[in-house]
């Protein structure tokens, strides 16, 4: 992954203004067009020679489109108090919203589906994920558990996968573009761990790797050869950044004979619980 600077708060709002600008790869012109400024009124920002109101680090947040965490950082630099609230995920207040994702989860069943937050940690499975990684290495099955690493590591779902050049640059494209997107630093140094499980990707140019909105993947697993493809939603609107660093990722079956292979390997795990919550995993 290219050289990222890591301008902090004790910079001011300016360096992390033009870093976000940088990242999303849009010049003072056309920011300063999106949030009613002027270009020069917008240099002076990101020079530290004027200091931003707080509707105008929101409205240079919006159209930035930084998330909720990094808003709160933005904020803090300008000099204001941060904004957005990270609530644990198993505290009351988030009851709801541990609730839907319990619901969802289990009404793809027997299909596979997880939840995983920002770090790409697994926060909860059901019963068809389970089924999927029973043979993959027991260790990558210890909380936290971590979703690039489980697919990427070679004692993971990368020994099974056929066409694993494939997945394996969907996965690195969506966790490249990930990174880049919200500027965490563990998710850019996961990129760097998992890229060196293999051979290194075939474009230079990690932005231009697969960035399709419905992968497929094909592998050897629950006895059979089975085709899937996946989808990522997440939660619209979130004011909490615990939930909207919330994903749920779903995997369907491309053909009668996975979904008659998934039916028939959870059958038995009837009386079991349909969820498989990690929320007390280590943080």
């Amino acid at each position: 992954m290219g050289d990222v600077t890591k301008p902090t708060s004790q910079s001011g709002v300016g360096p992390l203004l033009r870093e976000w600008r940088r990242r999303r790869k849009i010049s003072q012109q056309e920011l300063a067009l999106r949030a009613e400024i002027s270009a020069r009124h917008l240099s002076f920002l990101e020079t530290g020679r004027s200091r931003p109101s707080r509707a105008l680090v929101h409205r240079l947040a919006d159209s930035l489109d930084v998330p909720l965490r990094q808003r709160n950082t933005l904020l803090v630099a300008a000099g204001y108090s941060p904004l957005y609230q990270e609530t644990p995920l198993d505290a009351p207040r988030l009851r709801v919203v541990r609730e839907a994702v319990d619901r969802l989860l289990t009404a793809h069943a027997p299909f596979p589906a997880l939840a995983v937050d920002a770090r790409e940690d697994v926060v909860s499975m059901n019963r068809g994920t389970e089924a999927l990684l029973s043979e993959v290495s027991p260790a990558l099955l210890v909380p936290p558990i971590n979703v690039v690493r489980l697919s990427l590591h070679p004692e993971g779902l990368a020994r099974q996968v056929i066409n694993v050049d494939e997945w394996r640059n969907h996965i690195l494209g969506r966790l490249y573009r990930q990174s880049m997107y919200s500027g965490r630093e563990e998710l850019r140094e996961l990129y760097e761990e998992v890229s060196a499980y293999g051979p290194p990707p075939e474009k230079k140019d990690c932005s231009e790797l697969s960035d399709t909105i419905v992968a497929s993947i094909r592998l050897r697993a629950l006895g059979t050869e089975l085709c899937l493809f996946s989808t990522i939603t997440t939660f619209g609107a979130a004011t909490d950044i615990t939930v909207s660093e919330l994903s749920l990722e779903t995997m369907h079956p491309a053909d009668e004979h996975t979904a008659a292979a998934f039916r028939a390997a959870v059958a038995d795990q009837a009386d079991r619980k349909d969820t498989m919550s990690l929320l007390s995993r280590s943080a």
